[in-house]
């Protein structure tokens, strides 16, 4: 079992990162579980819409809320997101060797979202791939007691991390 994460510097780059590296992982045969974020423009809004797709062949699981254009509020469907977490909960049983969580945000930094899941996949064995911001990474590091290694944010990294690499 092992633990990493990585950070980007732009916001819009993690998800589709994370997404392009869990199809590689899946394509080359590694048993996922956990989920990776899509996001989807919204012509009358500059925000987009958020789904969350269950590794490794979904579902998937709109964890945004539409509060309207005017609305700065988090748009996080908190319901949505804990049934996102069950989902890869259960997948995490059926016998997966890597984890990954898209983002260790808001809900994992304050003790719920992904947290459990996490550590019932290290206990298990699994390998833990977390996505994180600078924001909530200090939360991380609290978390894992300093064990989480930092991954430069290319796919090729992750890949070899993982052992997923180009044949």
């Amino acid at each position: 079992m092992r633990l990493a994460y990585t950070m980007t510097d732009g916001s819009r780059e993690l998800d589709p990162l994370l997404h392009e590296v869990a199809l590689a992982a899946i394509a080359r045969g590694r048993r996922l579980a956990g989920i990776v974020q899509v996001n989807h423009d919204r012509p009358e809004t500059e925000r987009c819409d958020m789904d969350a797709i269950v590794l490794p062949d979904g579902p998937v699981i709109r964890i945004s809320q539409s509060l309207g254009p005017a609305a700065r509020g988090c748009r996080l469907d908190a319901a949505a997101l804990e049934a996102a977490v069950a989902a890869a909960e259960a997948r995490l049983s059926e016998g997966a060797e890597l984890l990954i969580v898209n983002k260790f945000g808001k809900q994992e930094a304050a003790g719920r979202g992904f947290r459990p899941v996490i550590a019932a996949a290290l206990e298990a064995g699994a390998d833990v791939l977390v996505g994180v911001n600078p924001m909530n990474r200090d939360a991380l590091e609290a978390f894992t007691e300093g064990a989480a290694e930092r991954l430069p944010p290319r796919a090729d990294a992750l890949l070899a991390w993982i052992g997923a690499g180009a044949d």
